[in-house]
């Protein structure tokens, strides 16, 4: 479950990480309070509006502006709520924002000079172990940075049984070249960075920059945060963060019937169990000169009501011009999945779309005795290549 920077600075700052104050507003009117508010608690007079949406790159795009006054705030916010934000991370439609965020300008004049760190900890599967991934270029283009100067990309594995150890992290503060008292809050920050991952059961905390400011203090300026779904019901706090608003309304309806799936932009629907199925069924549309429009796997215990739901998910996306199906029956029986298109054609009516189906497996052949029997316009076939021949076909006519 992906967070916002807002709720990421709040979990931050519950786990001893020095983090900007800032405010978090719907409205312009209530971006203008909240400077005023800023200004009375902290004496800054210049602010960061940052919109609040689940992709990186906002600066890029025009969604991060700082504001040299009070009044500045209330423009500026009237500017950036309601755009649809593109960046690099987003669709080419970009994304609504709904929400900024008010912050004190932590790059304002005197506190300079500044420099900009990039920090992040993930899981590296290869491995098993979490891995600190840091660098002394920090800032918008660190994919630049990896790119064109690797070594200045730094590494540090830890092993989940021992956690972060205390010379791993002089080693980071070194590495980022600090000194003095600046290394000293170094320590304390990958440390406390460290313990929020863990705590909240994270699979990747991003913050880039973080900030050492005049004074040697290290800030996280912003926070890119992925928690494990799978560990929510040990974080009920954490699971009402989550902001439907930013998750595409067909993944987030899927959700509700255990289906997992995944909105693309192509032409042609997947319907499918397993994810390894998934991404053959997938690469028989590409190389069929189509593109899939989902990734849908109905998983190993799909009844026919999950795969009348998946059929309605599927169809409606307007921009499918055929859905194909392609089940192996061994835990999920193919006459279950056979019944359930069979009530989708029933629910939803009239189908104009070609729909292609594969089952194969646990009652392949009571599966295709049900569809012959349904009167249907389905074309059911027994190989792949079949399937592939009559995808082409669907989607030139």
């Amino acid at each position: 479950m992906n967070l916002h920077e807002y709720q990421g600075k709040i979990l931050l700052r519950k786990y001893g990480v020095k983090v900007p104050e800032g405010i978090l507003a719907t409205t312009p009117v209530e971006a203008e309070n909240a400077a005023k508010s800023l200004y009375e608690t902290t004496h800054t007079d210049r602010f960061a509006v940052k919109a609040q949406i689940h992709a990186g790159g906002r600066g890029k795009g025009g969604g991060v502006k700082i504001a040299n006054s009070v009044e500045q705030v209330h423009h500026l916010a009237s500017e950036i709520l309601g755009m649809h934000l593109v960046t690099p991370q987003t669709r080419k439609e970009g994304k609504l924002v709904r929400k900024v965020l008010i912050e004190q300008n932590i790059y304002a004049p005197g506190d300079f000079p500044i420099r900009e760190f990039y920090m992040s900890i993930l899981l590296d599967r290869s491995i098993g172990k979490h891995m600190v991934v840091y660098s002394p270029k920090g800032g918008m283009d660190i994919e630049k940075v990896a790119e064109e100067t690797p070594e200045l990309i730094f590494r540090e594995e830890i092993c989940p049984g021992t956690g972060l150890q205390a010379f791993q992290c002089r080693k980071i503060a070194f590495n980022l070249g600090l000194e003095g008292a600046a290394y000293k809050d170094m320590l304390n920050f990958a440390a406390n960075l460290y313990k929020t991952y863990v705590g909240i059961d994270a699979s990747l905390f991003e913050i880039n920059p973080v900030i050492k400011t005049s004074d040697n203090q290290i800030v996280a300026a912003d926070a890119k945060v992925v928690v494990d779904n799978s560990a929510l019901y040990r974080h009920p706090g954490i699971a009402e963060m989550r902001d439907y608003d930013e998750e595409d309304p067909a993944e987030v309806e899927a959700g509700k019937y255990g289906l997992n799936f995944i909105k693309l932009e192509g032409n042609v629907g997947c319907m499918v169990n397993g994810a390894g199925l998934a991404m053959a069924t997938m690469d028989i549309i590409k190389l069929s000169g189509g593109e899939p429009a989902n990734f849908l796997d109905v998983g190993g215990s799909a009844s026919a009501k999950t795969v009348k739901e998946a059929f309605q998910i599927i169809l409606a996306d307007k921009n499918v011009k055929a859905i194909l199906i392609n089940i192996f029956g061994g835990i999920v029986r193919c006459d279950r999945v056979a019944n359930g298109i069979v009530e989708a054609y029933k629910t939803i009516g009239d189908i104009n779309i070609p729909i292609i189906v594969r089952l194969q497996g646990t009652n392949a052949e009571e599966a295709r005795k049900i569809l012959d029997e349904s009167g249907l316009k389905i074309m059911p076939v027994t190989l792949l290549e079949e399937a592939a021949q009559l995808v082409t076909h669907a989607i030139k006519e």
